[in-house]
C-alpha cells in the first residue's frame, strides 16, 4: 500500500517538505558571494550537484530571490565551499535571515580568505573551494538554477590521499528532511560491473 500526494492539490510548502524528505541526502553548496557594495555573503544551498564535466560546471538552486542570487547576477562570480561536519553550527548560523547588507562571515564569526580567480572570498576552514564564474541561469517557477563554470579548485592538503580527496577526511554534511542533517556514516565501496563481467542479477548471485 502507498499513500498518494498530488502537488496540484497540496499547498506549495507541504509538497516542498515532502520533496526534501525523500530527495535525500542532498549535498550542501556553501555559497560565498560579494555584493556590489562590497559586503561578502555566505549561505548554504542544499539543491546542489555537478552539471557538466567538460567544461566543469556545478549547479545550485536558489529557492526565491536571496542575496546569493542577487550578488551572482550583479557580479557573475561565486564560490562553492564544501560544508564540513566540523562546521555544523557555523553553517546553520549562516542560514539565518539576517537583514540585507549583513555579512554572514562577520555575523557568524567565520574566517574568510581571498580566492585566487574570483572576487568573492572563500571559507578559510572549509577543505574545498570551487571558484566559479556564472555559466548561465535558468528560472523555473519560484526558483533559479545557477550554473557556475569552475575556474579554480582549492583543496586542503590534509584531506588528500595520493593527491585525491579522501571522503573520510572531507566529512561532508548533507541535508535531509525537516530540520535533519546527515553526516558521513558508513562508507561502502563497490566497483561498477562491466557487461563482460556481469554474472546476472545481484539477488541471484
Amino acid at each position: 500500500m502507498r499513500t498518494d500526494f498530488d502537488p496540484a492539490v497540496l499547498p506549495r510548502n507541504e509538497f516542498y517538505r515532502l520533496l526534501t524528505a525523500v530527495v535525500v541526502p542532498r549535498p550542501i553548496a556553501w555559497v560565498s558571494t560579494i555584493g556590489p557594495d562590497g559586503v561578502a555573503n555566505l549561505a548554504p544551498h542544499s539543491f546542489f550537484t555537478v552539471a557538466s564535466v567538460a567544461p566543469p560546471v556545478v549547479q545550485f538552486t536558489s529557492v526565491g530571490r536571496k542575496d546569493s542570487l542577487r550578488n551572482i547576477e550583479a557580479t557573475g562570480e561565486f564560490v562553492v565551499n564544501l560544508a564540513p561536519e566540523g562546521m555544523f553550527e557555523q553553517i546553520n548560523d549562516s542560514a539565518v535571515d539576517f537583514p540585507h547588507g549583513t555579512s554572514e562571515f562577520e555575523a557568524a564569526g567565520i574566517t574568510a580568505e581571498p580566492s585566487l580567480r574570483v572576487e568573492p572570498p572563500r571559507v578559510a576552514a572549509s577543505p574545498v573551494a570551487l571558484e566559479c564564474e556564472v555559466y548561465s541561469t535558468l528560472g523555473i517557477g519560484d526558483s533559479t538554477i545557477v550554473f557556475g563554470r569552475v575556474v579554480h579548485a582549492a583543496v586542503a592538503q590534509d584531506v588528500l590521499v595520493d593527491g585525491h580527496p579522501e571522503i573520510t577526511r572531507l566529512r561532508p554534511l548533507s541535508r535531509l528532511g525537516k530540520n535533519e542533517w546527515g553526516t558521513l556514516g558508513e562508507v561502502r565501496e563497490m566497483a561498477r560491473i562491466r557487461y563482460a563481467d556481469w554474472q546476472g542479477p545481484a539477488g541471484g548471485r
